[in-house]
């Protein structure tokens, strides 16, 4: 998931992690069948997206300058059509999941929360605009 941001911060146990000013708050979820072909398509998808407002204000500009954040969320890929409680089987385990993670967050120059950790994020959304992107 992509949100346009004015801002946005992540910290850990009360402890700033990352911040950004204006740019994209990137959640990424890592399925198991997810390679790094799929964490290069994404990041190159993500720095190419047109949704930045243009001197005339339409979505018109890609990312340019401005800044990435990336946090880890595996909860992305929860699955509550029966019951109540999420299954979270779709999920990548860490092992899978954190180099792709990385992958993605090297190849987009993002500035990142702690993999694995509990996270607070704070944004404020720009538009809002969010998007949901897939690899396949």
């Amino acid at each position: 998931m992509v949100q346009r941001v004015a801002r946005a911060s992540v910290a850990v146990a009360g402890e700033p992690v990352a911040a950004i000013g204006p740019g994209l708050l990137v959640f990424l979820g890592v399925t198991h069948e997810d390679q790094d072909a799929d964490a290069e398509k994404l990041a190159a998808k993500v720095r190419a997206l047109r949704v930045f407002p243009d001197a005339d204000g339409n979505m018109n500009e890609a990312l340019g300058q401005r800044e990435i954040l990336c946090v880890s969320q595996f909860t992305l890929y929860g699955d509550a059509r029966r019951g109540n409680r999420p299954s979270f089987i779709a999920a990548a385990r860490p092992e899978h999941a954190e180099p792709l993670y990385r992958l993605f967050c090297e190849l987009t120059d993002a500035k990142r929360g702690v993999f694995g950790a509990m996270m607070a994020v704070e944004l404020v959304n720009d538009g809002p605009v969010t998007l949901l992107l897939e690899s396949r």
